[in-house]
């Protein structure tokens, strides 16, 4: 079952988020000296420590609130446990938020082609992350075609292509300053001849500020859905983790601009910033479906909160 959280994904989830364990624990460690119960000090503390961990303010108020209750409730809490009561309160505000953990790179039944349109903006990882969801969707038995439809970058379709030659799945492009609804088009539409089982769509990442972003991509969408009615079935939004606070800007500003069904957060390998993940995931009640943990393609893994939780918080 392709499903199952293997060894490897294990290490490599343990090795992702190694520099966020370190810099939260240690911090932590460093807060609990000379403590032996979990008073307003350490609640102090802890809070300044999550929020510098990039968790957030608003989420880092609810898990703190959290905690406050069970220490009145259980009348003693010593600082021992704090690790365990915590660990329990974030997977529980991830619980509220996510799917639970299904098939890795399955697609729907019925749907064919399965159409996922990829925004964001440059730098996040994007391509990269359309070429690693490609190798594993191929990997998993699944017929991928890819559309170059980011035409204001040669880079970025160029980049695309090198992974079409890599990975072995065709990409429909039509060179840089070209219409990308028209590249959109001829991508699905490729797609239904040949029978795939799913379609990705790279669009363009200019500045999300910029406000014909949303015109653009309605305009995608509707060409989309000529070939398609209901394409695309995922609207997925990669973010850079390493970021921090900029990608919860990020995400506020492309639900403004398009309907985001899925989110992608890359980068979590080279930052003490996992904790935006807990942050995006609470705020946004969007699904953090992939997380990238490394270089590796297998290093896309799809987000399972119970393995991330265990990860961050050393299988404690």
């Amino acid at each position: 079952m392709f499903g199952l959280f293997n060894k490897e994904k294990k290490e490599s989830l343990d090795k992702g988020l190694e520099k966020t364990k370190q810099s939260f624990f240690s911090k932590l460690s460093k807060a609990l000296v000379g403590k032996s119960t979990v008073d307003d000090d350490v609640l102090d503390q802890l809070e300044e420590i999550l929020v510098g961990s990039d968790v957030g303010i608003e989420t880092t108020l609810k898990i703190i609130e959290r905690i406050q209750q069970r220490v009145a409730r259980d009348k003693y809490v010593n600082t021992t446990e704090l690790d365990t009561i915590l660990k329990d309160e974030i997977a529980a505000l991830l619980a509220d938020k996510q799917n639970e953990a299904g098939e890795e790179f399955e697609t729907p039944a019925g749907v064919s082609p399965y159409v996922i349109m990829v925004v964001g903006v440059n730098g996040v990882g994007k391509t990269t992350t359309i070429g690693k969801l490609a190798a594993q969707y191929k990997k998993h038995g699944k017929k991928v075609v890819l559309g170059a439809a980011d035409t204001f970058r040669a880079a970025a379709v160029d980049q695309l292509k090198l992974w079409g030659e890599r990975v072995g799945v065709p990409v429909i492009a039509k060179g840089m300053n070209t219409d990308p609804s028209a590249v959109a088009f001829e991508a699905v539409q490729a797609g239904v001849d040949q029978q795939a089982d799913v379609v990705i769509i790279d669009t363009a990442g200019r500045l999300h500020t910029k406000v014909n972003l949303m015109s653009e991509l309605s305009k995608i969408k509707r060409v989309m859905q000529k070939v398609i009615p209901n394409a695309p079935h995922d609207v997925m939004l990669v973010l850079d983790g390493s970021t921090g606070q900029n990608a919860n800007v990020q995400a506020r500003e492309f639900t403004k601009a398009t309907e985001v069904t899925s989110l992608a957060i890359t980068k979590l390998d080279g930052t003490a910033k996992g904790g935006v993940v807990i942050g995006i995931s609470d705020e946004f009640r969007i699904p953090v479906r992939y997380i990238g943990v490394g270089e590796k393609t297998e290093d896309l893994q799809v987000f399972n909160k119970q393995e991330f939780v265990n990860s961050l918080f050393g299988n404690k």
